[in-house]
């Protein structure tokens, strides 16, 4: 039996259609991703490398601790020292451009699939279908659309990174208890409202968790991107994986591990955010409540009466 069914074929006709269609708009995706990243590539390379590793290490201490701050010096000071330094910055434009554009995307979708499940139920086979497909497969027509460069290295990458931000914004806003619900609409509130108020708050750790995966499986895909021709660690890895070179292959993975380490680490913390007493947002929050109740005990002992004298007199008037 020789029957074969031609999917390939099939979405090989449609992917040329895109093209030839819809040129126009694929020009404007093009031009708009790409000046984010370069843009964003070029703030950070702007400074002296001392300058971003200071303010890494600033973001690092005030969401998480002191300890992660001096780890974040020393991880990019490593970076430094292997001469890795723009193309790690160039993997972090890419990765933060897509991450962002990834969690855009996902959220709405999650927190729309929560609240309809006709939705819900559409999009679990294509979360399943763009989970499962092979990360490889998604460069092919992003390179038809895009041709080589950064564009189809970061569509590749918020495709491959997109379920788990949409995933996990449905569980947390589907797993809000119920009778606190039932709670904001016996009080009259409308379905915008408990949104807001209620369920995005209560479920914001679980979102933040999604957000952390995204940004995780985004970096994943960097050797990817660097196959289809975008600068950074992954074409480096690319390049010394085609010439065999082990000394360059380990330092620019190195380089991903710790830009990998330093993002999930700040990231994770981002759903305890102040909580953490290692944190400087911690200490200035605790700090400034001791000066506030430093100062309401003064203005209690400021106005209670000196002297037996001085409380008769108030008595009396």
């Amino acid at each position: 039996m020789n029957f074969h069914l031609p999917v390939g074929t099939w979405v090989e006709s449609a992917v040329d259609w895109i093209k030839d269609n819809l040129d126009g708009l694929l020009g404007v995706v093009s031009f708009v991703v790409t000046s984010l990243v370069e843009g964003l590539t070029y703030l950070l390379l702007l400074p002296y490398f001392f300058v971003v590793i200071a303010v890494a290490a600033l973001i690092a201490w005030l969401v998480r601790s002191w300890q992660l701050a001096i780890g974040t010096v020393i991880s990019f000071g490593l970076i430094v020292a292997m001469g890795l330094w723009v193309p790690a910055m160039q993997t972090l434009a890419l990765v933060l451009v897509a991450a962002i554009v990834a969690v855009l995307i996902a959220i709405p979708l999650g927190i729309w699939s929560a609240r309809n499940p006709t939705v819900r139920a559409v999009l679990k086979p294509v979360l399943d279908f763009m989970q499962t497909m092979p990360a490889f497969v998604y460069l092919i027509p992003a390179i038809v659309f895009f041709s080589i460069g950064v564009v189809p290295g970061l569509v590749a990458t918020v495709i491959f990174a997109l379920p788990p931000g949409v995933r996990l914004t449905e569980l947390g806003i589907r797993g809000v208890d119920s009778e606190t619900v039932e709670a904001g609409q016996a009080f009259g509130a409308t379905p915008a409202q408990i949104l807001r108020g209620i369920q995005l708050p209560l479920a914001m750790p679980t979102i933040l968790a999604g957000v952390n995966q995204v940004i995780m499986l985004a970096l994943s895909m960097a050797v990817i991107a660097g196959m289809a021709g975008a600068d950074g660690l992954g074409k480096m890895v690319v390049e010394a994986i085609s010439t065999v070179n082990i000394a360059k292959g380990v330092e620019a993975g190195l380089g991903v591990v710790l830009i990998a380490v330093f993002l999930d680490r700040v990231t994770a913390s981002l759903g305890s955010l102040g909580q953490n007493p290692s944190s400087l947002l911690w200490m200035l929050a605790h700090r400034r409540s001791a000066e506030s109740a430093d100062a309401a005990s003064a203005a209690g002992t400021a106005a209670e009466p000196e002297t037996p004298a001085e409380e008769k007199e108030l008595q009396n008037a």
